[in-house]
C-alpha cells in the first residue's frame, strides 16, 4: 500500500467518523419545532462538559450511553458505590440513596443541603484518562518489546519507526537545546507528557470522545507537574539569580525579585491556560459549525438541508486542522516544559566563563 492509498483510506475513515458524529449530534438535538426550540449553547456545552455517564449516540430518541461508577463518601452515610444508571437519563433524573445529578452543572447533589460528601466517581474524563494511560502503556511496551526482541541495532519498521522518529525529534529538537547535557534524566518526563497529551488530543476529536485536555483541571495538573520538577530540580545558580540577582543595585532588586517570583508561578499558569483554551476552542468551533445546520433549520427545513453540505465541509476542514493543532499543542507544552526545566538546572558556567574572558 503506497502513501496515497493510505492517506485516502484514513481520510475516508475520518469522514465516516465525522458523519457518524454529526448524525449522533443530531439524534439527541431538540427539534426546532418543539417547545423551547434549539438551544445551541446547551447542546454544545453538554457535549464538552464532564459527565457521570459516557453518551455514545441516540436511537429513536433514546440515549445509548455507558453508565459509569458513582463513588460517594459521606460522614453521615459512609461509602456508597453504585452505577450512574440509577440516576436515570438527562431530563428524567431520579434520586438514589439521597443523591441525584444536577442537569445544569452535571454534578452530584444531595437531597440534604447540609450534608458534606466527597464525590470520588469515575466520570467521563476519568474513564478517558484511564483508557489513554492503558493505550500509551500498550503502545510503548509494544515498541519496547520489539527492540528487546530484535535489538537496537536493527533498522526500525512499521509503527516502531514512527515512534522512534518522534522520540528522536523530542531528544534532538526539544531536550538537548533546552536542557543541555543533563537532558537524558528528563527524557522520560518529556516523552510521557508529549505522547499523553497528543493521544488525548486525538481521542477527544473522535465522535463520542471525552473533552479531556479541554478540561482546565487536567491541564492544571500537568502544569503542576512541570512546576514541581522546575522547583525541585532548581540549583543554586537558578535560586541565586531568582532571589538575589547578581550585579543589580539593591533598589532595583526590591522591584526585580518580586517580579521574578511572580513569573515563576506565571509559567505553569500559562502552560495550563494555553493547552486548555486551544483544545476547548477547537471543540466549540466544530460543534458550533454543526449547530449551524439546526439554527438554519429553525428558520426552515430547506435552509437547514441547504446549509448541511457547507457545514459538513467546514467541519471536515476544522477536524483536520484540529488534528494538526493537537500535535502542535503537545509539542508546545513539552517544549516549554523543557525550556523551564533547562532554566532551573542551568549552571551558568558558559555565561560566566564568557564574562570572565571578556
Amino acid at each position: 500500500m503506497n502513501f496515497r492509498q493510505l492517506y485516502s483510506r484514513v481520510a475516508l475513515l475520518l469522514c465516516a467518523f465525522l458523519c457518524f458524529g454529526i448524525s449522533s449530534f443530531a439524534s439527541h438535538t431538540p427539534d426546532a419545532h418543539e417547545e423551547g426550540g434549539f438551544d445551541a449553547s446547551e447542546v454544545i456545552f453538554g457535549h464538552i462538559r464532564d459527565a457521570h455517564d459516557w453518551h455514545l449516540f441516540d436511537v429513536n430518541g433514546h440515549a445509548v450511553s455507558m453508565p459509569l461508577p458513582v463513588i460517594i463518601y459521606s460522614k453521615d452515610n459512609g461509602l456508597s458505590v453504585f452505577s450512574s444508571a440509577q440516576f436515570g437519563h438527562h431530563g428524567h433524573r431520579s434520586v438514589y440513596k439521597g443523591y441525584t445529578i444536577d442537569d445544569a452543572s452535571g454534578k452530584i447533589v444531595s437531597e440534604n443541603p447540609a450534608e458534606v460528601f466527597y464525590d470520588l466517581s469515575i466520570t467521563k474524563n476519568v474513564a478517558s484518562l484511564l483508557f489513554s494511560v492503558v493505550l500509551v502503556l500498550w503502545l510503548m511496551t509494544r515498541v519496547a518489546a520489539k527492540y528487546k526482541r530484535e535489538g537496537a541495532g536493527k533498522a526500525p519498521s512499521g509503527f516502531q519507526n514512527a515512534i522512534e522518529t518522534v522520540v528522536i525529534f523530542i531528544r534532538d529538537e526539544v531536550a538537548k537545546p533546552s536542557i543541555g547535557h543533563k537532558y537524558m534524566r528528563f527524557m522520560p518526563l518529556l516523552l510521557s507528557m508529549f505522547f499523553f497529551i497528543w493521544i488525548n488530543n486525538i481521542l477527544g476529536l473522535i465522535p463520542g470522545g471525552a473533552n479531556f485536555t479541554g478540561n482546565i483541571a487536567v491541564t492544571g495538573c500537568l502544569a503542576v507537574i512541570t512546576f514541581i520538577v522546575m522547583v525541585v530540580k532548581g540549583n543554586k545558580h537558578f535560586w541565586g539569580h531568582l532571589l538575589n540577582p547578581p550585579g543589580v543595585p539593591f533598589g532595583i532588586k526590591l522591584l526585580l525579585v518580586p517580579i521574578e517570583i511572580i513569573s515563576l508561578f506565571i509559567k505553569p499558569i500559562a502552560l495550563m491556560i494555553r493547552l486548555f483554551a486551544n483544545m476547548l476552542a477547537g471543540h466549540i468551533i466544530i460543534l458550533s459549525i454543526i449547530s449551524m445546520i439546526f439554527i438554519f433549520g429553525t428558520l426552515s427545513t430547506v435552509a437547514g438541508w441547504g446549509f448541511a453540505p457547507v457545514s459538513l465541509a467546514f467541519t471536515i476542514f476544522m477536524f483536520f486542522l484540529e488534528l494538526l493543532v493537537g500535535a502542535i499543542q503537545a509539542f508546545i507544552f513539552t517544549n516549554l516544559t523543557a525550556v523551564f526545566i533547562g532554566q532551573s538546572v542551568d549552571e551558568g558556567h558558559a555565561h560566566e566563563a564568557g564574562l570572565t574572558h571578556h
